[in-house]
């Protein structure tokens, strides 16, 4: 058993590896490691630029819980854009949405727990 004592270390690796994974994502749509898109198509490139700023954005811990509510958003609208409306059915694992709704709740709870430590946040609240 993991001792609660590390939790605030641990949330605070969830949010960095969380948002390099999704900063991947967002850079795969520019062609690095994938396929790129026309930069401001929609849905796909205007997705890139949003989840390549607001990874960058969680990775730092800086306004955290405004980047991850508006990144949690973008996964809803991912899933049920691109995952249910193209593809087709509302089950993740058969459209192929698992990531988008994973990504959408550990957002979630990230816009609602905040930066944590090891963040620009916390350093510029003990100033």
């Amino acid at each position: 058993m993991i001792p609660d004592r590390l939790a605030p270390q641990l949330y605070a690796l969830m949010r960095i590896v969380f948002g390099f994974v999704f900063l991947l994502y967002g850079l795969q749509k520019f062609g690095v490691a994938g396929d790129a898109v026309p930069f401001f198509s929609w849905p796909f490139g205007i997705a890139g630029v949003i989840e390549v700023i607001v990874s960058v954005l969680v990775i730092l811990g800086l306004y955290t819980k405004y980047a991850a509510f508006l990144a949690s958003g973008e996964m809803a609208v991912a899933f049920f854009m691109v995952h249910v409306g193209q593809i087709g059915g509302l089950h993740p694992v058969n459209n192929m949405g698992v990531p988008a709704v994973l990504f959408c709740f550990a957002w979630l709870y990230m816009a609602t727990k905040g930066s944590g430590i090891w963040s620009v946040d916390a350093m510029r609240s003990s100033s």
